[in-house]
This record gives C-alpha cells, sequence and structure tokens, in this order.
C-alpha cells in the first residue's frame, strides 16, 4: 500500500477478548514519511490495534513488525510516541517535571530532556504553562499535553488516537499544522480519528476497520478520485432523461441539478446531453467526493458484534 520504507507491517494480526473478535486477520503496511488515518465507528477494534502496537496488549495470533523489529523489541519503544485516547496525567506534577519523567522511561540523556520539554511544550502552546500544575489545566491544554509528551525526543512514528477531541477550531488547526511539520521532519503519523473532515485535510493514507476487518484501505487521493457531483446551475427549470447505465441524478430543484458521474472525464459528455435535450446551463461545478461520504459508503450500513458489558467495563474492545 505505501511507498518508502515501511515503518509498519501486520500479517493476519488478530485479537480475541474472549468470544469477541476486536481485530480479525489484519493486513496493513505504512510507509515512512506519511501520515495515516485508521477510520472506523465505535467498536471498530481501531483502539485495540494501537495497544497491540505498542505493546499494551499482545496479539492472539498473526504478526507485526515496527520499524522493522518485532513488536515486543523493547528498544523499538523508545523510537515511538503515543498519545492514547483516554489518558490521565500526574496532577500534582508540572508539564516540565512530567516530560522529565517521560523523558527518562524513554532513555533521553538527562542533558538533553530539559531543552527537548521545553521545544515540544512551545510546540503544543504550552511555553506559558510549563511550571504550573496540570490540576490547574482543562482538557484541552491536557490534550496538548498529551501531544508534547507523545512527541518528547522526536519519535520515528507517532500513534495519536483521537489528539483533537477536546480541541477547539483553532487548537485542531494547530495540531494539523504539528502533524505536517512531524512528516516534514521525515516521521510516520497514525491517526485514529471520528473527525473525517480534519482526517480528510492531513491524511496520505487511510484504511477502514469495520467489526475489526479493514474493508478498504489506500491513497487519500486515490480514493476519492472516483465518482463526484455536478452541480448544474439553470436558467429555467429542466428534468432531463439519463441513460440508465450513466450519470445519475441525485436532486432536482427549481433550477439546479445536482448529477453524480463516475469520473470527472464525463463532466462535458453530461453537459452536451443535457444542452441536446433543450437545458440552458448558466454555470457547472464539480463537487468532489468527501471522506464522510466515502466512510458511509464503505462502513456506515453494516452491522458488527458490539462489546459484551464485561467487555466494555474493563475497556478492552473499544474502537
Amino acid at each position: 500500500m505505501s511507498g518508502g520504507s515501511l515503518v509498519l507491517r501486520a500479517e493476519g494480526l488478530t485479537k480475541r477478548f474472549g468470544r469477541k473478535v476486536a481485530n480479525d486477520r489484519i493486513d496493513l503496511e505504512v510507509g515512512q514519511g506519511r501520515i495515516f488515518g485508521f477510520l472506523g465507528k465505535n467498536g471498530a477494534g481501531k483502539s485495540t490495534f494501537v495497544k497491540m502496537m505498542v505493546g499494551l496488549t499482545e496479539p492472539t495470533a498473526g504478526r507485526a513488525e515496527l520499524l522493522g523489529r518485532p513488536l515486543d523489541d523493547f528498544r523499538t519503544r523508545g523510537r515511538i510516541g503515543f498519545l492514547p485516547e483516554n489518558f490521565r496525567y500526574q496532577e500534582w506534577l508540572s508539564p516540565l517535571e512530567l516530560l522529565a519523567f517521560h523523558g527518562r522511561l524513554k532513555g533521553m540523556p538527562a542533558a538533553d530532556i530539559h531543552a527537548a520539554s521545553e521545544r515540544v511544550l512551545a510546540d503544543v502552546g504550552l511555553a506559558a504553562e510549563s511550571r504550573n500544575k496540570i490540576r490547574s489545566f482543562s482538557k484541552g491544554m491536557q490534550q496538548r499535553l498529551g501531544l508534547a509528551c507523545a512527541m518528547l525526543g522526536e519519535p520515528e512514528l507517532l500513534f495519536l488516537d483521537e489528539p483533537t477531541s477536546a480541541l477547539d477550531p483553532i487548537g485542531r488547526h494547530d495540531v494539523r499544522e504539528l502533524l505536517v511539520r512531524e512528516r516534514a521532519r521525515g516521521a510516520t503519523v497514525f491517526l485514529n480519528s471520528h473527525l473525517l473532515s480534519e482526517i480528510e485535510l492531513v491524511c496520505d493514507e487511510v484504511a477502514f476497520l469495520d467489526s475489526g476487518r479493514i474493508v478498504e484501505a489506500g491513497l487519500l487521493s486515490q480514493l476519492l478520485g472516483g465518482r463526484c457531483e455536478v452541480d448544474v446551475e439553470l436558467a429555467a427549470p429542466f428534468i432531463p432523461t439519463l441513460p440508465e447505465d450513466g450519470p445519475r441524478l441525485l436532486s432536482a430543484e427549481a433550477r439546479r441539478l445536482l448529477v453524480e458521474v463516475t469520473g470527472e472525464s464525463e463532466i462535458p459528455a453530461l453537459v452536451g446531453l443535457l444542452v441536446e435535450q433543450g437545458a440552458r446551463i448558466v454555470a457547472v461545478g464539480r463537487r468532489q467526493r468527501s471522506l464522510e461520504s466515502l466512510f458511509l459508503e464503505t462502513v456506515g450500513d453494516t452491522a458488527h458484534e458490539q462489546p459484551t458489558p464485561a467487555e466494555e467495563s474493563r475497556g478492552v474492545a473499544h474502537g
């Protein structure tokens, strides 16, 4: 799927919790220097997959590698960063104290930790809060702090689970710019998010997970580059007659038509057909297929087994 050196490879990766199959024979490759979006409904198994990648739970079957090494290679974990969806930090510490602790856990040289901590706090907009206690932080500030922890030490691979869920629009914009900068320095970002508009703005590739299985994956530009909608403004009301195997009429208002075509190359033929039938066209616009529409087409109508109450209470099989 991905070009360049692979930083993540999974083959037949499976995770079961009793009778519940959270991840089912996942095959996945992610290349270096990509922003990769991992998408699915609640309970699809996204977070379970990430937990296997970062060593918080073990696969039931299959194999995977990170940065060319097996998942159980302890030294590799110092080369990755992780922001979990549900995080809680020691509220009696300051951000600098928390980052110093994380730096020691990552095995960073003691002489480098303070400067690296100040740098990532500035990156996430918390430089002025570096010595305040975390207990005074809002949820959004804590999420920014979690990003700083994940980015400490310039990891080669970042796993971010819902990194913008608590942020306002300005905060989401800031995070998008951060992710682009991380990609520019050669890092790979593996991004779980329910905010499809955010994914669409920054991701190079995506994979859709449903019922623990990957049901669609590829370059975002290719996945969105197929069918598109054509908005036709008319000088007078008009209802066209379209061939059964051709463009599809989505809606017809008084002086506007919305028509779906299988590709951009079909638009001139559509316009010609409408003019031939007597339409008086004022303007023609193209609406690109959105990630949301692709998501709904791919997984929106499929049913999937829900976690049992016991599993939900343990948080072992959430998406």
